[in-house]
């Protein structure tokens, strides 16, 4: 007698039966995440979650004030949360003010926009249009607004504004010993200098050797008024010397 011995192999369950469970979980989380992630921009987007409700100016101001800075912000409309906002906006609008050299803009939690800026400090007025700064930088601001500051008026073709800062204060040491002031400091398109005083004396130096030929005119100042009579002007253009224009002296006769 034959004996049959039948082997059972259990059925195998399916790969959708043993990973569906797991994928099924993997899926929920995903999604979970996902609508966190969604509920918490919405959130960060709201501007009655995260306000910007204060701006704090910092730096020294002069010819601006805090409210020019807060106008400036203001002017862009309602701002966006803290967390949206773009700072580089409100640091456009704010440079678009007179005076201001520098701006710098940055957010602080929870709720604060801290700008720190600082003004060009005037130093001369240039071609009549521009002020220059103490470093030699032009910009706008009519020079009708600061006439009370008696500001030298330099002139001189674009790009020459360092130049002519540096070599106004330099005459003006020179010629500090005569009690003359530089009111007007001019550099043509020739680079030919000339000098009028705050006394109206015209000072014709030429394209070299400027400051030695302001030197040689403040060596002669004595032998000049020595003469009683008033300059118009000094023309320095010689190796040697100089030739002087005097002013005519008109009086009034009684009748």
């Amino acid at each position: 007698m034959t004996d049959v011995i039948e082997n059972y192999m259990p059925s195998q369950p399916s790969v959708f039966k043993v990973h569906g469970g797991g994928l099924v979980f993997l899926l929920c989380v995903i999604s979970g995440i996902l609508w966190s992630l969604l509920r918490v921009l919405v959130w960060m987007g709201d501007e009655t979650q995260l306000p910007l409700s204060q701006i704090v100016v910092q730096g020294k101001l002069t010819h601006l004030s805090v409210l020019d800075i807060r106008n400036a912000v203001l002017k862009l409309g309602q701002l966006n949360s803290f967390m949206l906002q773009d700072v580089d906006d409100i640091h456009d609008a704010i440079s678009l003010l007179p005076w201001l050299a520098n701006v710098a803009v940055r957010k602080q939690w929870p709720d604060t926009l801290k700008v720190c800026v600082s003004e060009y400090q005037p130093e001369a007025i240039w071609n009549g249009s521009q002020l220059l700064d103490v470093s030699g930088i032009a910009f706008d601001v009519d020079p009708e607004n600061v006439l009370d500051m008696v500001l030298v008026s330099l002139h001189g073709p674009d790009g020459s504004e360092s130049e002519v800062l540096k070599t106004w204060r330099e005459m003006q040491k020179i010629i500090s010993p005569t009690k003359l002031e530089i009111a007007t400091l001019a550099l043509n398109e020739r680079h030919s200098w000339r000098i009028v005083t705050r006394d109206g004396i015209r000072i014709e130096l030429g394209r070299k050797s400027k400051n030695v030929r302001l030197e040689r005119f403040v060596s002669l100042i004595n032998a000049i008024n020595a003469t009683g009579r008033t300059m118009q002007y000094v023309d320095l253009r010689y190796d040697t010397g100089a030739a002087v224009g005097w002013k005519v002296m008109q009086t009034l006769n009684e009748e």
